[in-house]
């Protein structure tokens, strides 16, 4: 780190290298540096800020593999009970540990931050609806609150069904009215029950001291983006707006009270903003080991695809909704990170208890190994016995890969 420098009238008084920057990044997401396996998967959530969830499901589901790719084979029902907490109707149940809500995309979010989305639910309320429009929505959410509050938690499905028989989009009048109540705050998801959501009234489920819409909004998204800076650790504008979806103006805003230091960053067009406390740990690290595995195309560090250009110098897109023939590197391609670099890409799927590689690609020969043991690996968390390498974009590298899996 050097001092003292200015951007188009911005004073830095740090800059940093690319390779800094990538160090800061890799370590604020908890992927270099010696895993909190005392923390575990809430751990992951309450650093991350927001775990991503998707339907996908290859090797596991996203917001499976984000803690598996940082704290190695956890076990899968220990992410599931992590997150989620069940709420029996008419018991008692613990504290949540999680919600999910909108973020950067359907997220799970620590229960802490329940109060840091007051902005978004109060904007929802000002818009008056999301996607659909209902018929009668006094009636239809009042139904929905008398059946929660008399038979709660109950799924769409037990609330009267969740879609009128069409497209997974033509969704019923419940269903409907019971997204709109979670988007505005009167219900809350704390628990997935088959993947299917669970809603509860929030005054009933979010703990008295976080249920509150107290903060407005200029407070909200002023810790948003302290939440953001420091769970990238060091970031753009358009990084810090990305993270939970806010706008640019509202991150404008919010930089001079986050916390956030101004810093130049060698090879970054845009001006950039820094954790302290992302900046310390990067001044007195020596020697931490970097974590080698797959990568969710989901996962935080790399869902916002311009910033993973940046600081790795990898470009990758999500091409499940590809056509198939027009797919580069597979339906789900999981980018390899090893030595703090991503050096390589692996469509995975399953086969009774072999994990197949149906496509991968690899920077070089020095990826080989790295590979073979990130494979390795996620098929004993998946419970697979073998692993089979269909096709490499290089003959040579993928037979020197095949002959790496079975030493």
């Amino acid at each position: 780190m050097t001092t003292a420098a200015t951007a188009k009238g911005r004073r830095a008084d740090i800059s940093l290298s690319a390779d800094e920057a990538r160090r800061i990044a890799l370590r604020a997401q908890g992927l270099l540096g010696a895993p909190d396996r005392r923390a575990g998967v809430r751990g992951v959530l309450r650093r991350l800020g927001a775990v991503q969830l998707d339907t996908i499901s290859v090797l596991a589901r996203s917001h499976e593999l984000v803690p598996y790719a940082r704290l190695g084979a956890v076990g899968r029902d220990a992410v599931e009970s992590a997150y989620w907490t069940p709420r029996p109707a008419g018991g008692t149940a613990e504290p949540p540990h999680g919600f999910e809500y909108w973020s950067h995309a359907a997220c799970v979010l620590p229960i802490e931050e329940w109060p840091l989305f007051a902005f978004r639910r109060r904007a929802f309320r000002a818009r008056g609806h999301r996607w659909h429009v209902m018929k009668d929505p006094d009636g239809s959410c009042a139904a929905v609150r008398d059946r929660l509050k008399a038979d709660g938690p109950l799924t769409a499905t037990e609330l009267g069904g969740a879609k009128k028989g069409g497209p997974w989009w033509d969704w019923s009048e419940t269903k409907i009215a019971v997204e709109w109540l979670l988007d505005t705050g009167e219900v809350v998801c704390t628990e997935r029950r088959g993947w299917k959501r669970v809603y509860d009234l929030a005054e009933r489920a979010v703990p008295d001291a976080l249920f509150h819409d107290d903060l407005d909004d200029a407070a909200c998204i002023r810790r948003l983006v302290a939440q953001a800076g420091a769970a990238m650790g060091v970031a753009t504008r358009a990084d810090l707006a990305d993270y939970h979806r806010l706008k640019a103006d509202q991150v404008d805003a919010a930089l001079e009270g986050s916390g956030l230091v101004p810093v130049d960053v060698a090879g970054w067009a845009a001006p950039a903003w820094a954790d302290p406390a992302a900046l310390e740990a990067e001044s007195t690290a020596r020697g931490q080991r970097h974590r080698t595995t797959l990568l969710s195309p989901f996962d935080s560090l790399i869902w916002d695809r311009p910033r993973t250009e940046r600081i790795f110098g990898f470009t990758h897109r999500l091409e499940a909704y590809v056509p198939k023939p027009k797919r580069v590197h597979g339906y789900f391609a999981m980018p390899l990170l090893a030595g703090g670099r991503l050096v390589g890409r692996v469509d995975p799927a399953r086969d009774g208890r072999t994990l197949v590689a149906r496509q991968v690609s690899l920077a070089g020969t020095g990826a080989v190994a790295p590979m073979a043991r990130a494979l390795r690996e996620a098929a004993e968390w998946v419970g697979c016995d073998d692993v089979r390498v269909e096709r490499c974009d290089d003959t040579r590298l993928g037979e020197a890969l095949r002959t790496a899996l079975t030493a």
